[in-house]
């Protein structure tokens, strides 16, 4: 039988061994491993509560930066990329669906704060560049983006990316519902108890306690 990889780990140095336990440890799926992850996080966080859970596959960049309530679940795969001191904030019952995205993108500039008993489906994708504020149980379905940025294209000589462009902080209410695929722009600050329809393109500020559909997304009726 080749032996290539058992030879390979009995030649690791100690470094090596420590890393490869840890890959194991934060991939496997038994209730050990889930247990050892929450534990090993416990010492690497800003600070975290109690009752939280760690799924398998997580990545997270910078966990000294980033603050986790009670009772808050972690799915598998998710990424938190907390860049900078500002870092990423996830307040009491927030639950992060599997492969879920939370980048703050910049150093000094960017941070996410995630409400009280917020739910992100899978696979949305939410940036933070000048700031993301999430207020208070919101429903965010599956494969949301929210980029508060918008490259400038006036100049066809110069190559796109170099152009820069327009960011913004985005704030969404307490209580907004934003359907599956929905896109949030830089300028698309959603009010108090909104809601948003699946698949809309949101360019601009939505009022409270509305409900906004279409790309652009545009108010249809209140719910007031």
């Amino acid at each position: 039988m080749d032996k290539f990889f058992t030879n390979a780990f009995n030649n690791m140095d100690d470094e090596s061994r420590e890393s490869f336990y840890k890959t194991v440890f934060m991939n496997d799926d038994s209730e050990y491993a889930a247990k050892l992850r929450v534990e090993y996080y416990r010492t690497k966080f800003r600070s975290m509560g109690e009752n939280v859970t760690i799924g398998r596959g997580v990545h997270i960049t910078n966990p000294q930066f980033i603050s986790v309530g009670n009772n808050v679940s972690i799915g598998d795969d998710v990424t938190l990329m907390a860049r900078g001191e500002k870092g990423i904030t996830l307040s009491d019952g927030v639950r992060l669906q599997q492969r879920v995205y939370l980048d703050t993108e910049r150093v000094t500039e960017g941070y996410i704060t995630v409400g009280k008993g917020v739910y992100i489906g899978t696979g949305t994708t939410l940036f933070g560049h000048k700031g993301l504020e999430i207020g208070d149980d919101c429903l965010l379905a599956q494969n949301i983006t929210l980029t508060p940025y918008s490259h400038i294209f006036d100049d066809p000589n110069q190559i796109i990316y170099s152009q820069g462009g327009h960011c913004e902080k985005v704030t969404i209410g307490n209580d907004v519902y934003i359907g599956m695929r929905a896109a949030v722009m830089y300028s698309g600050n959603i009010g108090d108890g909104s809601v948003i329809g699946a698949g809309s393109v949101v360019v601009k500020p939505i009022p409270p306690y509305s409900v906004a559909v279409g790309c652009p997304a545009k108010v249809i009726k209140e719910r007031k």
